[in-house]
């Protein structure tokens, strides 16, 4: 079974490149990892512009969904451009309000979320939340249900320096039931699936293009059959991937989506490691851009769920079919 967009979706991941193209993003991405939001929040305000989050939101709550096909392309696009923030929390915490009576806080924040103005992230069973120091609406996901948190605590270094993690102050309002949390998980998982596929691609093309003009012995690196193999290992995994990631997205089930996320986030690791290879120590610098996709690859491959627990609800899934 072959998963290709029709002409309107490869459209809109076309304006999406070009837009992302002329904003610099590497430059965007440094100076969030500094702290230093303003050019990452007009770049988001684009994003948000072009309609990516109220892809995920119905339209009798503002959105112009829920179309989890174009979401997931969307996200394969700003991985490729390894866009920094808490992209993927805000989507799920779009879903997650969405859920909620219109008459609450939700009738405020939702709008807010679609058009730009605010951003989110979300604690999710676990102490700490993604770049709580410059989100407007911080969520937290407990045993109680859906809380609105105060503010957050002091940033915490992560492996990809443009992941900025804060613990969320306890206490807030407890926010109406909504339905189960299992529908945004499996948006979260989604989403972070297509963004790993999309570090992954972005990370394969600058490897192809390095190997092809580096020289040694006089002939092209790209040359060597050692490294026509990684590289051709690691364009399999992605190539596999992405049916995946777009055939979860077809299906939000939740078996599904754990699966593509297993497979989009072990081929951008693996694609990473090869990348770092094949390009020797200039891959470790972080002045490098490089740099900025090979920590996002590591990161997703764990993020909303590492390999071990996805598998574990893709076994779980089978046993229920």
């Amino acid at each position: 079974m072959r998963f290709l967009l029709d002409a309107e979706q490869r459209a809109f991941t076309g304006s999406l490149d070009k837009m992302l193209t002329a904003a610099d993003t590497p430059a965007v991405v440094r100076a969030w990892a500094r702290g230093e939001h303003p050019a990452g929040r007009a770049l988001w305000s684009r994003i948000a512009g072009a309609g990516v989050f109220a892809l995920a939101v119905p339209g009798s709550r503002g959105g112009l969904g829920p179309l989890p096909v174009e979401l997931a392309a969307a996200f394969v696009e700003l991985g490729r451009h390894a866009v920094p923030g808490p992209l993927v929390e805000t989507v799920t915490a779009a879903v997650l309000l969405a859920g909620l009576p219109e008459s609450g806080p939700a009738g405020r924040l939702v709008p807010a979320l679609l058009s730009g103005e605010a951003l989110a992230t979300v604690a999710w069973t676990a102490p700490y939340a993604l770049d709580g120091d410059a989100a407007d609406i911080r969520l937290a996901v407990t045993g109680e249900g859906l809380r609105l948190a105060p503010g957050h605590g002091p940033v915490r270094p992560s492996l990809d320096p443009a992941r900025r993690l804060t613990p969320l102050d306890p206490g807030g309002e407890l926010l109406p039931t909504g339905p189960p949390p299992a529908r945004a998980l499996a948006y979260a998982r989604l989403c972070t699936a297509a963004q790993a596929l999309g570090v992954g691609e972005a990370l394969l093309d600058r490897t192809v293009t390095y190997v092809r003009r580096r020289t040694q012995f006089g002939v092209p690196v790209g040359s060597f059959q050692a490294v026509k193999h990684r590289l051709a290992d690691a364009k399999m995994g992605l190539e596999f991937a992405r049916p995946l990631v777009f055939g979860a997205a077809l299906t939000l089930d939740p078996m599904d989506v754990a699966a593509a996320k297993v497979a989009a986030g072990e081929a951008a690791y693996a694609t990473a490691r090869a990348a770092l290879q094949a390009h020797g120590a200039i891959g470790y610098t972080a002045e490098y851009d490089l740099s900025l996709w090979l920590t996002k690859a590591r990161v997703l491959r764990a993020a909303w769920g590492d390999p071990d627990s996805c598998r574990t609800e893709v076994l779980r899934g089978a046993g229920r079919r």
